[in-house]
């Protein structure tokens, strides 16, 4: 069983930078590799990044490719999401996600899921 807590979001202008951070209890947390996907309003939960166990290996949606950075860090139990150069477009719910592999762009591929973070993109 792993639990994940997102924190770090909030409200930013446009061109500005957030970054996520996600907590995992239990001792499993470096079996699994993570991710991070967001739900607009009225949307579908998509894919934004995801990063392999070890950390060697990075998958990012087109969407944020260049602008967001996903890392983790094992001896914290911690994944982070440095969010730069922020649109309108990038608002929503964010969550934090144990699953398979970095690849995991499938919302039903998910073991575990965070409860999520709001972030605000003003324009």
């Amino acid at each position: 069983q792993v639990q994940l807590v997102e924190s770090g979001g909030g409200l930013v202008q446009a061109g500005g930078s957030l970054r996520l951070s996600c907590a995992a209890s239990g001792r499993t947390f470096s079996s699994y590799a993570m991710g991070w996907f967001r739900q607009a309003p009225g949307k579908e939960r998509e894919f934004g990044a995801a990063i392999s166990r070890s950390g060697g290996i990075t998958y990012y949606a087109d969407s944020v490719k260049g602008r967001f950075t996903i890392s983790r860090d094992n001896a914290k139990n911690t994944v982070y999401l440095q969010m730069n150069s922020l649109k309108p477009e990038d608002t929503a719910v964010y969550y934090c996600a144990a699953g398979p592999t970095p690849f995991m762009t499938n919302p039903r591929l998910i073991n575990y899921w965070g409860q999520g973070t709001q972030v605000t993109v003003s324009s």
